[in-house]
């Protein structure tokens, strides 16, 4: 390689890689920016979202939409979602079908959260009526999500409760042996046989995401700045 080359590309070199660091910074900017108008436009559909509907087999849907069913929990089949947190707390969602009708989709209902302890939990805490029909109010709902997850999502298959962590619908339809409804509902906390319960549409709000929006958005202007500021600098040497 000729030595003008050599020279060339050491002297261009740092202001392409800090041009494309401006870039990323200014691109992970914009993603916070449209996390928070997501997490904006959840907020805003929960707290819009009144009244009841009657829950029936293949309707439609919207998220946090109230919705009211009737059916008889399957109290010998719930779930224990593992590693759920609150108030600095470890604990588990206590997840329960529904069964409304003999030939459709189990509706899955997440009763709340209960706290873990030592000896295991105590079955007769989650214990829910069973062989009679209630009615239930809750909200549509999801599973909650991790990033990343080690291992099976059902730890034992057999044995019932079942722990899980962080599963799909797939995974508990699969493990119930029928087919689950594409959604959740979230017990309402005025209801009967639920546990701790206070649902929100994100734990990290609209207000976060700026915040980190607005530091990117910081680093990039700044080194935008030092290179143009190196650059000018070098101007005047030669």
């Amino acid at each position: 390689m000729k030595p003008g080359l050599q020279k060339s590309i050491r002297r261009w070199l740092p202001y392409a890689l800090g041009a494309l660091l401006v870039i990323q910074f200014a691109g992970l900017g914009v993603w916070q920016v449209s996390r928070a108008l997501e997490k904006r436009a959840s907020q805003e559909a929960f707290e819009k979202q009144s009244g009841f509907t009657r829950f029936v087999d293949g309707m439609q849907v919207r998220p946090y939409q109230r919705l009211s069913a009737e059916g008889e929990f399957d109290a010998t089949h719930q779930f224990l979602l593992d590693n759920i947190i609150l108030n600095n707390r470890y604990g588990h969602y206590v997840l329960t079908p529904l069964a409304y009708s003999d030939d459709a989709p189990l509706l899955i209902v997440n009763r709340g959260w209960i706290e873990r302890s030592g000896g295991g939990v105590d079955t007769s805490a989650i214990d829910v009526p069973a062989d009679y029909r209630v009615t239930i109010r809750g909200r549509v709902g999801s599973l909650p999500r991790a990033g990343y997850r080690m291992g099976a999502a059902i730890e034992s298959p057999s044995t019932w409760p079942q722990h899980a962590v962080y599963p799909t619908l797939d995974e508990l339809a699969a493990s119930l042996g029928r087919e689950v409804q594409p959604f959740i509902l979230l017990l309402e906390p005025e209801e009967e046989h639920g546990l701790l319960r206070h649902w929100v549409p994100q734990e990290m709000g609209p207000e976060r995401h700026y915040a980190y929006a607005f530091q990117w958005f910081a680093m990039g202007l700044v080194l935008a700045g030092l290179l143009a500021w190196n650059y000018r600098k070098r101007g005047m040497r030669t």
